[in-house]
């Protein structure tokens, strides 16, 4: 993947992510992409001198922007937040503690009418970087995000707004 092509991801991951602050607006989300991007400029330096460390880089990108999309939610407190990182833990992927980790999570928001549950590193947990992604790998990521789904689906509240979003 080209650095432009990285870039231009991160860009639209930023302003679909944030989509409450920036209305859709790619040039506020650009100021949140090149904001996030400032606070991992020695991890960016590094990642110039080590292309391997693009991986490195990616989850440095996605964990800053998970911690400021939380910050950002704090200040409504009608809005329910909460951010599950599958390689959190070496098990956090398998089903069953992936079930009461989620659990855990729509416990939380089950107080709020609108509330967003951030999924982060998913694939990565049940696909590792150095291992292709064939066969049982993934249906394995496939049974996980439709079971996340369903879970997610049976324990809200009709009346409630959830966002669901997998990065």
């Amino acid at each position: 993947m080209t650095a432009d092509h990285a870039d231009l991801r991160r860009l639209h991951f930023i302003n679909a992510l944030f989509a409450h602050v920036t209305g859709q607006d790619l040039y506020l989300a650009e100021q949140i992409k090149s904001a996030i991007a400032f606070s991992l400029t020695e991890l960016e330096a590094q990642m110039s001198a080590h292309p391997d460390y693009a991986a490195k880089y990616d989850a440095a990108f996605n964990a800053a922007a998970a911690r400021l999309l939380a910050q950002s939610f704090s200040h409504l407190p009608s809005h329910g937040f909460f951010h599950w990182d599958a390689t959190r833990t070496l098990t956090s992927a398998t089903p069953l503690f992936a079930r009461d980790e989620i659990m855990t999570g729509l416990k939380q928001l089950a107080k709020h009418r609108d509330a967003t549950l951030l999924v982060t590193n998913l694939r990565p947990a049940l696909i590792p970087p150095p291992k292709r992604a064939v066969g049982r790998r993934l249906r394995d990521y496939d049974e996980l995000l439709n079971f996340i789904r369903d879970l997610a689906a049976a324990r809200t509240a009709p009346t409630a707004n959830l966002q669901l979003l997998f990065l």
